[in-house]
C-alpha cells in the first residue's frame, strides 16, 4: 500500500478540524411544530452586528450577501478588491465581481475614484452597513 503524499498542496485557509456533531438540545415545550430552531450565544468578542435588511435580502443572491457580511466584518483599510476577495473563497474572481455590482446596485458599496495627483487615480470603496442612512 503506498505511503500517502506528505507534499499535497494545502489549502489558502486552513479548514477547520471536522468534529463529530453535538447532540441536539432538548426540544423546548414550546417549539414551533416545523422550521429552524436557534441555539443562541451571546457574542462578547470577535463578532460583527448585521441587519436584517442584509441578511434577509430579497433580491441579492447567497454570495453577495455573504461577500457583503464578510467585507462588512472587516477593518477599515482592508483590501476588497476582487482578486484579494478571490484569494480568501472558492468562487471565482467573475462570480465575486457580480456579487459586488450586486451589492453596490443595492446601495450597500460605493466606489469612487480619487486623484492622486500626477495624473494618477485611485479607486476607494466606503461599505454601508445600512444603505440611505450613511
Amino acid at each position: 500500500m503506498a505511503e500517502p503524499q506528505s507534499n499535497a498542496a494545502l489549502p489558502a485557509y486552513p479548514l477547520p478540524e471536522r468534529h463529530s456533531p453535538p447532540a441536539p438540545p432538548a426540544l423546548p415545550p414550546d417549539a414551533p411544530r416545523a422550521g429552524v430552531l436557534h441555539v443562541r450565544h451571546r457574542h462578547t468578542e470577535r463578532y460583527t452586528v448585521v441587519g436584517n435588511h442584509l441578511a434577509q435580502h430579497p433580491r441579492l443572491s447567497a454570495t453577495a450577501i455573504g461577500i457583503g457580511v464578510h467585507i462588512q466584518s472587516l477593518p477599515d483599510g482592508a483590501s476588497v478588491t476582487i482578486k484579494a476577495l478571490a484569494l480568501r473563497f472558492p468562487e471565482g474572481e467573475v462570480t465575486i465581481g457580480r456579487a459586488l455590482r450586486e451589492l453596490e446596485a443595492a446601495g450597500y458599496l460605493v466606489r469612487r475614484q480619487v486623484p492622486l495627483g500626477g495624473g494618477r487615480i485611485a479607486t476607494r470603496t466606503f461599505f454601508l452597513d445600512h444603505p440611505g442612512w450613511g
